[in-house]
């Protein structure tokens, strides 16, 4: 049997061992998800929140100890990771409280032509999940899913990333405390077989996290069974900066959203569009903060080998076409640490400023009104995140309803990820479906609509044998309704 072993990306340390999940293994905790699924729906809503709440309160009562392995699996600092686990309980909190409110049986409005049925709305579990997770946010990203899915009723056979399969079993282990009934929640380890054992086991849905080649993979493997998928799959994210805007928290709000986790962040800051008659003014007070910011101290190592080398590629291309580094350069790229990079004059056609760098890069240019600076924001293949400076919010609300992204920011980076009630998801390569919110709770449910008989219609229409009179009634009750004041 194969082992998967846990480096610390900092120093390579084995941090632990875990046994790898083969295509057998992977189908039999799918089928004791099986079984658990079918116990889990039956509880009901008020008994699967007061377990999520349990299980929520073992995360919680040991934020520390988890915070600390999350820190040695992925090299960021204590503190940031204890952040991770506090967003993540919160979203668990809230899907955990409002299921409920949100999935239960509904009456709904019949409408006219259906005056004599009764109709009812109704979200019900899909059975069980399969849950794909990343390496950079192990705990907060895949919970988004995993909360959810286990709100709305589902049992889950989470897959956490290679890079991180001590944070997945501890997560597990904390369930198994919490709720030792059923395996409801499950963690099988490995790497791509391991996750595409899981894609074939006959789950009901898989919800994946990662890179947009990779999802188009996933998809692939998914479409032989018709297993639907929830996607998110990472971005290009851009700030605009208006010539009003308060620019030293533009700047702060730059140099967070680029750089904190090692520009590790999905929805983090890659490109920066500023309005020219500031843009001197901005370039200078973030590159001051740049300089300032330690890797190793402000945020850790990159957590997989293979990222320093798209980083560098990136730097080295835009420096070869032309662009000018204000703050570092190729020499910030240093195994197994990036420092902080700022970028500008960049060609727009470089992968710096079209691919995703997932790495402590910024490029900024300057625009020469807010026109440009949308444009410029929704010339990509991705549509995650965006944030918006400028004094007049009113203005900034309408750049954002004009950005092509799930989720936008004004006067703040990454606002959205803290907020449970709000939806979170992408278009494009940066995926569909959304998890987090209401939405992210009906991601995971099947509608079911059911009608019944209230009474004898008084123009019956649903029959063979009707009567032509009756058509004709209500032909001209029709009329009345829907043509009053056509031509």
């Amino acid at each position: 049997m194969s082992r998967l072993r846990s480096l610390s990306p900092a120093t390579d340390e084995v941090l632990g061992e875990y046994e790898v999940s083969g295509a057998d293994a992977v189908g039999e905790a799918v089928e004791r998800a099986r079984v658990a699924a079918s116990w889990w729906a039956d509880l009901g809503y008020r008994a699967r929140r007061d377990r999520l709440l349990k299980w929520k309160r073992e995360i919680a009562a040991d934020v520390d100890e988890l915070a600390t392995l999350i820190r040695a699996e992925t090299g960021k600092p204590q503190g940031d990771a204890v952040l991770e686990v506090m967003l993540a309980v919160e979203h668990l909190d809230w899907a955990a409280r409002n299921a409920g409110k949100v999935l239960s049986r509904r009456r709904v409005r019949s409408g006219l032509l259906a005056a004599d049925q009764g109709a009812a709305l109704e979200y019900l579990p899909l059975g069980v999940i399969g849950v794909i997770g990343p390496w950079n946010y192990p705990v907060y990203t895949p919970l988004g899913s995993v909360s959810y899915a286990l709100a709305a009723g589902n049992a889950v056979v989470f897959k956490p990333s290679e890079y991180t399969p001590g944070v997945g079993a501890w997560l597990a282990g904390a369930w198994a405390r919490a709720v030792p009934e059923y395996p409801v929640l499950q963690a099988v380890f490995g790497a791509g077989e391991t996750g595409a054992a899981l894609v074939s086991a006959g789950v009901d849905k898989i919800a994946f996290t990662g890179s947009a080649a990779t999802a188009r993979l996933v998809m692939a493997a998914c479409a032989r069974t018709l297993t639907p998928i929830v996607v998110e799959g990472g971005g290009k994210d851009a700030m605009i900066v208006a010539a009003d805007a308060d620019l030293d928290a533009a700047a702060r709000a730059a140099a967070f959203g680029g750089f904190g986790n090692a520009g590790q962040t999905c929805a983090g800051v890659e490109r920066v569009y500023v309005v020219e008659a500031v843009y001197t003014a901005f370039l200078d007070r973030l590159a001051t903060l740049a300089k300032e910011i330690k890797p190793g101290t402000e945020y850790g190592p990159m957590t997989t080998p293979e990222q320093i080398d798209v980083v560098r590629a990136h730097v080295d291309d835009a420096l070869a076409g032309g662009g000018r580094a204000v703050v570092g350069g190729a020499d910030s790229v240093a195994a197994p640490y990036v420092a902080p990079v700022v970028l500008t004059d960049v060609p727009p056609q470089s992968p710096a400023v079209t691919e995703e760098t997932f790495g402590p890069v910024l490029v900024v240019d300057r625009v020469p009104d807010l026109e440009a600076a949308v444009d410029r924001a929704n010339a990509t293949r991705y549509g995650l995140a965006a944030s918006i400076f400028s004094a007049d919010k009113r203005t900034a609300a309408a750049l954002a309803r004009r950005l092509r992204v799930g989720a936008a920011s004004i006067n703040s980076v990454l606002g959205f990820a803290a907020v449970p009630s709000l939806p979170f998801g992408g278009v494009g390569d940066s995926g569909f479906g959304r998890i987090h919110g209401a939405d992210g709770l009906r991601e995971f449910s099947r509608a079911q609509s059911v009608t019944w008989k209230r009474f004898s219609a008084p123009i019956d229409l649903m029959r063979f044998d009707r009567d032509p009179a009756a058509l004709d009634r209500a032909r001209h009750l029709f009329r009345l309704r829907h043509a009053r004041g056509a031509g």
